[in-house]
């Protein structure tokens, strides 16, 4: 065992021992956040403009301050963006986080100085947890990859503008700093398929121990470093044992992973957000995240079938419950309040209180009614691939409302590593497994209002043919896995 190690297995006790704290009193963790929170911005133009002078209870927030998406606080983001202070939190942000929008282009999220440190600690943590629980620490002697955004910065009103995991590359400790790749030139290409050949050309006869990114572009460095060098990833990297990935569900990418590294390796999933550090993996034993309650971040969570009613409940954390399907509300010491971010989560565990994303509020399928979600496609997929053989490098699934003949499906869109032998097969073993989780698209089955699902087969990069097309190959730009709409389908049709 090296110094470093049996130092940072020493660092992983105390850190564990100090974290425990907060999960043993969750509900007062959050109450005392909550109080903190308003009290700190109870004299900006926000706090003025909804009350928070007299807001005293959870029940005062949600009269005097409605649920808001990026759209709704634009407003007061512009001012801030303006350069005004004083707007959402006190004084200026540190950072503006650079995000793709929707509707409005270009979004910029405050990072405040009182938020900046949890977005460092959040993934810090999460290998200390991992260094506790196993008790390996080895890889801390190795090279480690985080595949991310460029570091380069901009600059708006004097604040400095950026993509999120380029502004935390500014952050990452000194005794990492010649453990990590790629190098600051290589991080800072822009284009990602230029950026991946350099990654290769810098680690491939590196030392690598672990290795984090979203699992779709991770995916694409470990196709070109078999291509590069005819050998498995997992023989290019004999002490290869740590996988840190976020962004995206792991599971249907699990196979050709260990497919591609030729044995099976650890993994710890991370769940941050330019919003936020939300939650990571705090055991290899339980199923589930654990959601950070001391990180700056008050939550609120609204069911998600109840969310497009009028004044849906929201309930606080000592109010949720298992195996419930939430929209994930939050309110931060970087100035968004009762903001929507989009993803819904359900709690697999509460003592402690553990989620998993399930998917995005505006990514479902429910063309008939039948609200299939991230999370649902997700398992059935994984169900009809633990009974063949076949590999899947990456799929979407589309509703066809006006097929040229028969009855209305779901089409599913996969690109295979591998094909299974019977692809009708695999269809209905998908469809079976679907079923048996959403009792409304079940009920459309069995009432010959939708047929069995439909595979089409995408060609090999057909899909990052398709983000190339959108401007969002690399990065943290990730394919939706459910939509309304044929946008994602019309592409892949049109080069088939």
């Amino acid at each position: 065992m090296s110094v470093k190690s049996f130092f940072a297995k020493i660092f992983a006790n105390i850190v564990v021992m100090q974290q425990q704290k907060w999960i043993i009193k969750p509900v007062e963790t959050q109450n005392a956040l909550f109080y903190s929170l308003i009290q700190q911005a109870k004299t900006t133009q926000f706090g003025k403009d909804h009350f928070f002078y007299v807001i005293k209870s959870h029940d005062d927030f949600t009269k005097y301050v409605p649920i808001r998406d990026y759209e709704a606080l634009k407003p007061y983001i512009d001012k801030v963006v303006a350069g005004e202070k004083d707007v959402l939190w006190k004084g200026m942000p540190l950072y503006f986080a650079k995000t793709s929008g929707t509707t409005s282009g270009a979004k910029y999220i405050p990072i405040t100085k009182e938020s900046m440190p949890y977005h460092v600690e959040g993934a810090r943590n999460a290998i200390l947890f991992y260094i506790q629980e196993t008790g390996k620490a080895d890889f801390v002697d190795g090279k480690m990859i985080f595949l991310q955004g460029s570091p380069e910065m901009t600059e708006k009103n004097g604040i400095q503008v950026g993509r999120l995991s380029g502004i935390v590359a500014h952050y990452v400790p000194k005794y990492l700093q010649k453990n990590r790749l790629p190098s600051w030139e290589t991080n800072c290409i822009d284009d990602w398929e230029t950026k991946v050949n350099a990654i290769v050309d810098e680690t491939k006869k590196e030392n690598m121990t672990v290795i984090s990114g979203i699992p779709s572009w991770v995916q694409m460095y470990f196709d070109k470093l078999i291509d590069v060098s005819g050998k498995s990833v997992g023989n290019l990297f004999k002490n290869f044992n740590l996988f840190i990935y976020g962004g995206v569900n792991y599971e249907p990418y699990r196979k050709k992973f260990e497919q591609m590294i030729g044995r099976k390796v650890d993994s710890i999933e991370l769940y941050p957000a330019s919003e936020g550090f939300f939650a990571y993996q705090d055991s290899q034993k339980e199923k589930g995240m654990l959601l950070l309650l001391n990180a700056g971040i008050f939550y609120e969570f609204i069911k998600a079938d109840e969310f497009y009613t009028e004044n849906p409940k929201r309930y606080t954390i000592g109010e949720v419950e298992l195996q419930v399907n939430y929209v994930l509300i939050i309110s931060t010491n970087a100035g968004l309040w009762a903001y929507n971010i989009g993803d819904t989560v359900m709690f697999t565990s509460l003592k402690p209180y553990r989620i998993m994303v399930t998917g995005r509020i505006k990514h479902y399928i429910s063309a008939f009614g039948e609200h299939v979600i991230g999370k649902e496609v997700e398992e059935a997929l994984q169900t009809a691939l633990q009974n063949t053989d076949a590999v899947v490098t990456e799929f979407t699934v589309a509703p066809e409302i006006n097929p040229n003949s028969g009855l209305p499906y779901h089409e599913w869109l996969i690109e295979f590593e591998k094909e299974p032998n019977n692809l009708d097969d695999f269809a209905l073993q998908i469809d079976n497994a679907l079923r048996k989780q959403n009792v409304y698209y079940d009920d459309l089955i069995v009432g010959n209002v939708l047929r069995t699902l439909v595979i089409t087969k995408v060609p090999t990069n057909g899909f990052n043919e398709y983000m190339k097309t959108e401007g969002k190959l690399g990065g943290q730009n990730k394919l939706p896995r459910l939509a309304n709409d044929r946008k994602i389908a019309q592409f892949i049709h049109s080069i088939l």
